[in-house]
């Protein structure tokens, strides 16, 4: 069962070591402020995480935390996801700041209005972050770079954002010769 006021802030991955650390991908603005909000819930029923050191490692973070002293601790935490309820995140400061789950869901339209889709997901491959347009009708799904050019407006309170779709050449593909 999931819960909308969850917010997911990293996923564990293997063991880093010997002595119980984990690496952790973020999900957080600042890889170092996951550890800032205290005990995170898990998608394991009964067990939270505290993180009580780390230092960012190229795109992960290296964790230790509270109770785990060994690597085979370590490595049974591997893949589990890391949620901090919404309410203990502070408000958007002004209407270009959001968090990446308020998106999800929302109606994508073109620059026309005309409706193409839904938003499933932001993902980032390490070469900046994408949004996922999944076509209701045919079950398509879209990504298009989550950029200020491609995605110009987002009404979150209106429940839609729009998408101006790049041409071929925007996307880098050469132009056939005339």
């Amino acid at each position: 069962m999931t819960n909308s006021n969850r917010l997911l802030m990293g996923i564990i991955g293997g063991a880093h070591g010997i002595k119980g650390e984990v690496r952790i991908t973020p999900y957080t603005q600042d890889p170092e402020a996951i550890a800032a909000y205290g005990p995170l819930e898990t998608d394991r029923p009964g067990l939270t995480v505290t993180i009580t050191n780390l230092r960012v490692q190229k795109t992960v973070v290296v964790a230790r935390l509270k109770g785990v002293a060994d690597r085979n601790a370590a490595e049974l935490l591997n893949g589990v996801s890391l949620f901090v309820d919404r309410s203990r995140l502070p408000d958007t400061e002004d209407e270009d700041d959001f968090y990446h789950a308020d998106l999800l869901g929302l109606q994508a339209r073109l620059e026309d209005g005309t409706v193409i889709g839904t938003v499933t997901a932001i993902p980032n491959f390490n070469a900046g972050d994408l949004i996922e347009i999944r076509n209701s009708q045919s079950g398509d799904t879209y990504l298009y770079p989550f950029t200020k050019a491609v995605v110009p407006a987002i009404h979150i309170e209106q429940g839609y954002l729009t998408i101006v779709a790049p041409t071929e050449t925007e996307w880098g593909e050469e132009e056939e010769p005339n």
